[in-house]
């Protein structure tokens, strides 16, 4: 569903957002539970409404490069994959969240969880950018579900986990993409990737021609995402599965045909990723003993899937730093 201004609900949550209030938001990626930057009362009632602890930033969303530099330093490293990635039309136009130096005191410190970087992107999706862009002002918006819980890909999956505690869903459809951005640090010289998403590794390295660093490190949080657990399901979660036993919900991959429900009959890594939080939500609501899941080729965007599901299983990701060539 399109909302312009003048709709009566675009119009509605417009106001909550100027009130204080949180809006659940569609974005490509998952939908979002958003409110204004700015005010710490309206980001802590996002906190207060995931039950997530404080010390786990936000991202910010805004709606050009403009106002992006508004709230963030953007190093020439930053520019350049800004313009890379969050173009309408570019060639790699992906969801990517760029964490910079922040520069504007008016951004609430709840959001940056006093950090002195902040997480920025654009969501490539209509509702969202138009809802910004009326709105004049970033708005934060982590993924809307309660904290470790499995991120919602479409409105109903929002009012499943949170029920009435969000006053306002904007229905956008089905997410496009069904994953969390890629987040990466770019303070430094080169590009260090903290959560792997659509935009993958090889794309930032052509873009940068930097080799990408990876942090896997969880214990000290400085980006979204970094939980050791997170996108959990109810269910236990078992990986890289070739033979299910008996009792298990059987979330294959490619040719599988003991799958309960597959992410991509033909080994398609992007419909694969689109598919795993929705799918990942109908089997944790089954009366399975457990969900296990096939192996996923761990390139480019399978690295972001083989990324939620570990975390979902709440296995060990490391903790080093280490170059991906």
């Amino acid at each position: 569903m399109n909302y312009k201004k003048n709709d009566t609900r675009f119009e509605h949550a417009l106001n909550l957002l100027t009130e204080g209030h949180v809006v659940g938001m569609p974005t490509e990626t998952v939908y979002g539970l958003a409110a204004d930057a700015t005010n710490d009362k309206a980001v802590a009632q996002i906190y207060a409404l995931k039950e997530r602890p404080s010390f786990n930033p936000l991202i910010i969303h805004v709606d050009s490069i403009e106002m992006a530099r508004q709230w963030g330093d953007f190093s020439p490293l930053a520019l350049q994959l800004a313009e890379a990635f969050w173009m309408i039309g570019s060639l790699y136009q992906r969801p990517l969240t760029l964490v910079v130096k922040r520069n504007n005191r008016g951004l609430s410190h709840l959001v940056t969880a006093g950090l002195d970087t902040v997480a920025i992107r654009i969501p490539a999706h209509s509702v969202a950018l138009s809802l910004i862009t009326a709105f004049g002002k970033p708005l934060a918006a982590p993924s809307a579900n309660r904290s470790n819980h499995i991120s919602p890909t479409t409105a109903d999956a929002v009012r499943q986990d949170l029920g009435d505690r969000v006053s306002l869903v904007l229905d956008g459809g089905a997410c496009v993409v069904g994953l969390e951005s890629t987040i990466v640090d770019v303070t430094t010289d080169c590009p260090i990737l903290l959560r792997p998403g659509g935009a993958t590794v090889e794309m930032i390295k052509s873009v940068s021609g930097c080799t990408v660093q990876c942090v896997t490190n969880t214990a000290h949080i400085v980006a979204p995402g970094m939980l050791k657990r997170h996108y959990a399901p109810h269910h236990p979660l078992r990986l890289n599965v070739t033979s299910p036993l008996p009792g298990d919900a059987f979330l294959g991959f490619g040719s599988t045909p003991e799958a309960t429900m597959n992410l991509s009959e033909s080994g398609d890594l992007t419909e694969a990723a689109s598919n795993l939080f929705a799918m990942m939500r109908f089997l944790d609501q089954s009366s399975c003993k457990e969900i296990a899941v096939s192996p996923i080729p761990n390139i480019g965007i399978g690295m972001a899937i083989n990324d939620r599901l570990t975390r979902a299983a709440c296995m060990d990701l490391g903790s080093d730093i280490k170059s991906l060539e």
